[in-house]
């Protein structure tokens, strides 16, 4: 390895997010999602609820009221997300900080979903701005499906009061903390026959003008009467709608954003995105899924900016695993595993790679966010398909690194990455010259915020590379049976 490159990593086409947690599932570590799917994502969603003025905070409202007679999901009096620990009284020893740290450890963003009570504080709001400071680029989703009727702060608040205040949440929040991009989450183009409004247009105009992502929620298929009955043909708690009808109505919400900001582009995704395997069958499921990204790639889709994934693990059929029933830290991988696989590794939904030139050691690597990071590539060559293919570190970097399209992940603590994971499926079939990259994000999952601009980037300089083992055949030749 004699040569190095300086190489930066931009933006996909359209990136790819993945949900990790939520009232239907438990947070799976991102070690494991690396390895079942060999990318890290954009961004990891993390669903989280801050209800502190009432009796029962911060217990997990489900666990506080476990003998409740309750039909419904949300029947509860706040929503049965995790508890925010953070703010006024509270600490980001816990959640949701011990995962936004293992997700950016692994080089990608956090989105935060934070339901969030309307009548907090300003000073609440304040606290959770100062807690997320030092997490880099933070997309943060407030009080999403905000104009449903099944969430708490949809109940105890109008729509007007929900739209204000979610600007006021914007405002103060990213006063303090301006690495946070809002994403305002609502129902969009619905019925374009009536006029083509987007849902509840006059209360969350102003919102629309004052986010900085616009999102619409897509379930392809959906049975929302999970986990209290089973969805059959007749039943009333499941929809199911095409893959067409749910890009068009997309793409309409997409231009009725867009008129009512005059014209102003400005990033649109989807935050959670999928077909119920309750109501399709998990054959029809990953099939849905493939078709919908097909048609983003086939019609080159640039006013589409990316989708969130919902989710790795879950206990309904809204996974790519389902958790299984006899232990909650196995999952059943699904059909739609392989189908989404394909799909985040297709080109169109790869981040750039840009080279900047030749560079000595050491290297000073800067990581913004999972869209603007400047790392370094390293030729190598392979006479043929290896059978030991490892990197030796002497030092305590926190890295991340890509070999043939399969990413790794190497801890402060590691030192030897077996690589060779990489050729299993996609074995070379002759010589080849490759490209080794390496990135660096925070060792810790946080910024240095004494860093003049550290509340945006984080630095690590790279002394020494690793050395690489190849080899091309057994250690020992193979003996008569």
């Amino acid at each position: 390895m004699e040569k190095i490159y300086k190489i930066k990593m931009g933006k996909a086409m359209c990136a790819v997010d993945l949900g990790d947690g939520s009232e239907r599932g438990e947070y799976v570590g991102q070690d494991y999602i690396l390895r079942k799917l060999g990318r890290p994502h954009r961004s990891i969603s993390l669903m989280y609820c801050y209800y502190p003025l009432d009796k029962q905070w911060p217990a997990r409202i489900s666990e506080a009221m476990k003998d409740a007679d309750v039909s419904f999901q949300w029947d509860y009096p706040y929503d049965d997300y995790f508890p925010y620990l953070g703010g006024i009284g509270g600490n980001t020893d816990g959640e949701p900080f011990t995962c936004m740290r293992d997700v950016r450890r692994h080089g990608q963003d956090v989105t935060l979903t934070l339901t969030i009570d309307p009548a907090v504080t300003d000073e609440m709001l304040a606290a959770i701005g100062d807690d997320l400071r030092p997490f880099g680029r933070v997309f943060l989703r407030i009080n999403h499906e905000a104009t449903g009727n099944w969430f708490s702060f949809n109940k105890r608040a109008t729509y007007q009061e929900v739209a204000d205040f979610y600007c006021r949440a914007s405002r103060i929040i990213k006063e303090h903390a301006p690495n946070v991009q809002t994403i305002l989450c609502i129902g969009g183009v619905e019925n374009p026959e009536k006029g083509g409004e987007i849902e509840k247009e006059k209360e969350f105009a102003q919102a629309v003008r004052e986010t900085d992502i616009w999102s619409v929620d897509k379930y392809m298929a959906l049975h929302w009467g999970w986990p209290y009955d089973v969805a059959e043909p007749g039943g009333n708690s499941h929809s199911r709608s095409s893959v067409n009808s749910t890009y068009e109505h997309t793409k309409l919400s997409y231009e009725r954003f867009k008129y009512l900001c005059g014209g102003q582009e400005k990033p649109m995704v989807m935050s959670e995105f999928n077909a119920d395997g309750d109501v399709t069958g998990a054959y029809e499921q990953a099939e849905m899924v493939k078709l919908f990204c097909d048609r983003l790639k086939a019609e080159k889709a640039d006013w589409f900016s990316g989708f969130t994934f919902y989710q790795f693990r879950d206990r309904g059929r809204l996974g790519l695993e389902i958790e299984d029933p006899n232990d909650s830290t196995v999952g059943i991988e699904q059909p739609v595993m392989q189908t989404y696989k394909e799909i985040i590794h297709d080109e169109w939904f790869l981040p750039s790679m840009t080279e900047q030139g030749e560079v000595t050691l050491p290297v000073t690597l800067r990581w913004g966010n999972s869209e603007d990071a400047e790392g370094i590539a390293i030729p190598v060559h392979f006479d043929s398909n290896p059978h030991f293919c490892e990197l030796v570190f002497e030092d305590d970097s926190n890295l991340m690194i890509e070999l043939n399209g399969r990413w790794f992940y190497k801890s402060p603590k590691a030192k030897t990455i077996d690589l060779m994971s990489a050729f299993y499926e996609k074995p070379l079939s002759g010589s080849a010259d490759m490209t080794l990259k390496i990135f660096a994000p925070p060792a810790t999952g946080e910024n240095d915020l004494s860093a003049e601009d550290g509340i945006f980037n984080y630095y690590y300089t790279l002394e020494k590379l690793p050395a690489i083992r190849i080899r091309t055949a057994p250690v020992e030749p193979s003996c008569d049976r």
